[in-house]
């Protein structure tokens, strides 16, 4: 059986992991098979398997939820989690920017955007979902998903100008969308051929 992992998160998020009246604790603990230890005063939190608990990968999977919570999510996007498909990707921007609090607030003005137009363009053209807290941005989805958000907010660290990003999401989307139609169909190449034996390039259907 697993044993106790504990992990430390803000203290300013643990009343966003335990929630009103202890509801959103409770909620990991049942859908984990795990039991949270919160201690409020440092924001450590123990995560210890119940006995009973069947899913062994449970210790694992609350860990994941309450470092998502910890980095700015709803405890309600977090718990998406729970699920084998679904991942957790934490940036830490000084390694891509330095320790500069000036230039930590300029890049993250970048990614957010203006009224959150950029923030909302990826987590929409890449279908993740985006928290941007501290010195961190993270993503929560799909794996082919969460790493096209990724290297869409790599490139605003990098300088590049945000409808050249735009352009970047939309072009992704589209692929993802004939992956998912490929794999769907059951076509494994970059051919896709017609009952009457024509056979046509993807370069030739764009």
């Amino acid at each position: 059986m697993p044993e106790t992992d504990y992990l430390k998160i803000p203290q300013n998020r643990v009343g966003a992991l335990i929630g009103p009246n202890g509801e959103v604790k409770k909620s990991i603990e049942k859908l984990t098979g795990t039991i949270l230890d919160i201690d409020s005063d440092d924001g450590t939190v123990y995560i210890t398997p119940r006995e009973d608990m069947e899913d062994p990968l449970g210790v694992w999977n609350a860990n994941h939820i309450v470092k998502a919570i910890a980095r700015g999510f709803n405890p309600e996007v977090a718990k998406k989690l729970i699920h084998d498909d679904i991942y957790l990707e934490i940036m830490k921007l000084p390694l891509y920017i330095g320790k500069s609090k000036k230039a930590l607030a300029r890049y993250k003005g970048r990614i957010i955007g203006k009224n959150g137009k950029t923030r909302e363009l990826i987590t929409e053209l890449a279908e993740v979902d985006m928290a941007v807290y501290g010195k961190t941005v993270s993503l929560i989805g799909e794996m082919d998903n969460v790493m096209v958000a990724k290297e869409a907010v790599e490139m605003l660290l990098n300088g590049s100008r945000h409808k050249t990003v735009y352009a970047f999401l939309e072009n992704k989307k589209e692929t993802l969308k004939l992956k998912e139609f490929k794999d769907l169909v059951g076509i494994h190449d970059d051919k896709i051929e017609f009952k009457d034996g024509i056979e046509f390039d993807e370069e030739t259907l764009e």
